[in-house]
């Protein structure tokens, strides 16, 4: 069943308790920071006193994924999003439409796109996308812009698409700075929180404890708890096969303990997540 916030202070072995009117207040701060950030919903006007005012503005690419039998296939574009309201709501910053779909899913790291409802973009027209939007982010006078991602096979088209639409422009003042590993600055204290002591590394971590505390967190709503399964694939080399080996894939797309996910452990991750890109966008981006 899905949880309430009534329920999820009770949750979590080794995260401290914290109170429902304490989770209550911090999901309403998330969605005024929503209003007043998220370009699709404010107004031109807002957006150029913004660009007047040299504000920064954030792009999140997530992917259409799934993630297992118990959360929705934006996940990644979820989290995506709302690290980026939340870090641009400390920085003055804006925060563009998100990118629906990321490029394509990986059996080892995503599931693979055997699973209906995942549906990806090849490298040549993700990288396309992304330099058509931040060409026009450019030609509308912003200077500072972050590409964020929480979808690890984004790696690489971020960076090319920054690369792209940088060149020839080096000189001009412009500053794109690439995020494509969302959740790589996560601590050690953090990983044993969220494992206890039984951390199976980051390739196997979809779907599973990390991603399902987050989403308890900020989405207890999109959660399906009594549908979450632990899950483990019988294959998993280090490199790929194609068509993929049935035995290199799960039954439910969860690659890992998808049911030691907690709100409680969710909300340690992402206050350490929103302190260290807000820290590192000061540290890159201003001045």
């Amino acid at each position: 069943m899905q949880e309430s916030s009534q329920q999820r202070p009770q949750e979590g072995r080794g995260a401290a308790a914290v109170s429902a009117a304490m989770y209550a207040g911090e999901q309403t701060a998330r969605q005024e920071a929503k209003s007043r950030r998220l370009l699709s919903e404010i107004t031109w006007p807002v957006v150029r006193d913004a660009i007047d005012r040299n504000a920064g503005i954030i792009l999140p690419v997530g992917a259409c994924e799934q993630h297992g039998y118990h959360m929705p296939l934006s996940t990644d574009t979820i989290l995506a999003t709302e690290l980026a309201i939340e870090a641009a709501d400390r920085l003055d910053y804006l925060v563009a439409s998100p990118s629906n779909y990321g490029f394509r899913s990986r059996p080892l790291s995503g599931g693979g796109p055997t699973y209906p409802g995942t549906i990806s973009l090849g490298a040549t027209a993700l990288i396309g996308y992304l330099v058509e939007v931040l060409e026009d982010l450019i030609r509308h006078g912003f200077k500072r812009i972050i590409l964020l991602s929480m979808h690890l096979e984004n790696q690489n088209m971020l960076y090319e698409a920054a690369w792209l639409a940088l060149r020839g422009r080096e000189d001009s003042g412009l500053r794109i700075m690439v995020v494509e590993h969302g959740f790589a600055a996560i601590s050690e204290s953090s990983i044993e929180v969220l494992f206890e002591g039984e951390f199976p590394g980051w390739e196997v971590e979809h779907a599973a404890v990390m991603e399902t505390s987050l989403m308890l967190y900020l989405h207890p709503e999109l959660v399906h708890m009594d549908r979450a399964v632990d899950d483990q694939a019988q294959h998993t080399p280090t490199y790929e096969i194609l068509p993929v080996p049935q035995e290199m894939v799960t039954e439910s797309g969860a690659l890992w303990k998808a049911t030691r996910g907690t709100a409680a452990k969710g909300r340690v991750v992402w206050q350490e997540l929103v302190e260290y890109l807000s820290g590192a966008i000061r540290q890159e981006m201003e001045g």
